[in-house]
């Protein structure tokens, strides 16, 4: 026996509003679309520095792929210091962050203050810009290991001493009579004391009042980009001296989070975007290192460089004090890769 049209019908609608509702519990249960992401990146530089320009650029880059993603950036430690930046970046509180990496997670990043590792524009780009290179392999291996994932790392400089007064015996090993700030690495503190200074672990955010206070003569801190913009703008300082010890290296990092959470399309497009600005980065800061030096002069400081002789007398003093000392903090296996790709 066959049903009649008005069973049919009925049974029809019933079907159909059984259909939605199953669509609409399913709508409810997904997760949200990884086409549909607001990500937050973060950085410590302040609004005018080239690298928070850069930040700006991957943002409307990665926006411009129409893939998904939109991104707001927050420069100049608006969502904290490059080590709250650090640990929110691994919460997953913010989705991309520019800034130093601490050791304060994973021992191992202090390679990221391995004093003498580059001498030169083209050292930094084999052994930092290569993504390929041991540095980087290992800054990326350890980077997963806390939860995030490394996009580049970028040499902006040499990060040198500035100060507000002259220390003695300036250009030699011997005791140079002032206290300078270094930042929270016991291999920056004992290359220091290495060249003859007194030392004092200070934040990056406390430098400047520090020196505007006299709680310390100087700091182990700064390029000469950061030294012009950040300092010598607003009257703070006298001298600059060319160490060249330490790199001044800030790091695109994502949250392993917010990685996963994206699609490969979207993915391509972050790496394409970071890398790029990386690139154009680098470019810029070797192009313009030598007219901030110039800007510097002109703002009233005396920049200094010791003579080769000189600066290689600390180079080598340094290597073969402070270098072995690492091994039993990063460990000797590490230690040996990144020295056989010196090699």
């Amino acid at each position: 026996m066959t049903p009649s049209a008005n069973t049919c019908r009925a049974a029809g609608r019933a079907l159909g509003v059984a259909a939605l509702a199953l669509a609409a519990g399913l709508a409810v249960a997904a997760p949200a679309s990884a086409r549909d992401l607001r990500l937050k990146f973060a950085g410590t530089l302040p609004v005018e520095h080239q690298g928070s320009k850069m930040m700006e650029q991957i943002a409307e880059e990665i926006e411009a792929a129409d893939v998904g993603l939109k991104v707001t950036v927050f420069p100049a430690n608006q969502l904290g210091s490059g080590e709250e930046l650090f640990e929110d970046t691994i919460r997953g509180n913010i989705d991309f962050s520019m800034g130093f990496i601490y050791a304060h997670k994973d021992p191992v990043f202090e390679i990221n203050s391995m004093p003498y590792l580059a001498g030169d524009w083209d050292e930094m780009k084999s052994v930092v810009r290569n993504p390929d290179s041991a540095f980087n392999q290992i800054m990326s291996e350890h980077l997963e290991g806390v939860g995030l994932h490394l996009l580049a790392n970028n040499p902006e400089g040499f990060a040198n001493v500035l100060s507000t007064k002259m220390p003695a015996d300036w250009d030699g090993l011997g005791p140079k009579e002032m206290n300078i700030r270094v930042w929270s690495s016991n291999v920056v503190n004992d290359t220091m004391k290495a060249l003859g200074f007194n030392t004092t672990t200070i934040a990056w955010a406390d430098i400047f009042p520090a020196l505007q206070s006299g709680i310390v003569d100087g700091a182990e801190c700064c390029t000469k980009q950061a030294t012009y913009t950040i300092f010598a703008k607003s009257g703070v300082g006298k001298y600059y001296f060319n160490y060249n010890a330490f790199m001044e290296i800030s790091t695109f990092y994502a949250s392993s989070k917010t990685w996963e959470k994206m699609n490969d399309e979207q993915r391509a497009v972050v790496s394409a975007a970071f890398t790029r600005a990386a690139d154009d980065f680098f470019e810029w800061n070797r192009a313009n290192d030598a007219a901030f030096g110039d800007q510097l002069v002109g703002a009233g400081y005396e920049v200094l460089t010791p003579d080769a002789a000189k600066a290689a007398a600390m180079r080598d003093h340094v290597r073969e004090t402070i270098w072995p000392q690492m091994a039993e903090v990063v460990g000797q296996d590490v230690l040996d890769r990144i020295r056989a790709d010196l090699d």
